[in-house]
């Protein structure tokens, strides 16, 4: 299942990361969570579940993304990261409103609702890296995020009927998308080549982290 749609430089760090985290990153892509989700088959109570988690991610997503225009180093990659804020705040936050309502949920309760373990682990771990004032650890907590969603959401299965299973696929693949997770790939290819053995070695934990966080979430959709 180890595929993806992202050009990674040949040996580069990126490379390096995919490849190291290759089992825990198939077991996400490929969890029962996707599976239903696809087949449109999940529960409305594991999906709104789901979702509220994930929602408490916002504010802390968007610290994360700007951590990143503050600390680039190039123009370029500042405005590409500003833009990003942009489509945070219109396209995927309507999509939570519209979707928590349909499922007999809203944003409100989202942000009412206790956090999992994992949720509450994952949450001050990226509020800890955008306050750490460190591009290539931000880059790596926003690749880990971005890049897992796209390698399941461009999975070739049948697409779902319900606008609230196919909207949050559909949110995690096609060609912005995929443009949006190869600028922060070749931002860490970049970045990571004039790391120091400490710098990377700091880098790779974070991945390591965060890739096993992922697959965790997906574990406690069903712990409702």
């Amino acid at each position: 299942m180890s595929t993806t749609t992202i050009v990674t430089a040949p040996g580069g760090f990126a490379a390096q990361l995919r490849e190291r985290s290759g089992e825990t990153w198939d077991r996400a892509i490929g969890h029962r969570f996707v599976e239903e989700l696809f087949a449109g088959s999940v529960d409305d109570a594991v999906l709104a579940h789901y979702l509220e988690q994930d929602y408490r991610f916002f504010d802390a997503a968007l610290s994360l993304c700007a951590s990143c225009v503050v600390n680039a180093d190039r123009v370029e990659p500042k405005l590409r990261f500003s833009a990003q804020l942009g489509f945070f705040a219109a396209d995927e936050d309507g999509y939570f409103e519209r979707a928590l309502a349909a499922l007999g949920s809203s944003a409100a309760r989202a942000g009412e609702v206790p956090l999992t373990a994992t949720s509450a682990a994952m949450i001050e771990g990226m509020r800890d890296t955008a306050h750490a004032n460190s591009y290539i650890r931000s880059l790596i907590v926003m690749a880990v995020a971005e890049w897992l969603y796209l390698d399941w959401g461009e999975r070739e299965l049948a697409d779902p009927s319900r606008p609230e299973h196919l909207g949050w696929i559909d949110l995690h693949r096609g060609a912005d998308f995929r443009a949006w997770v190869q600028c922060i790939v070749d931002e860490i290819d970049r970045v990571g080549a004039d790391l120091d053995e400490a710098e990377r070695a700091e880098a790779v934990g974070l991945w390591d982290r965060f890739v096993r966080l992922e697959l965790e979430f997906f574990d406690a959709a069903y712990s409702a």
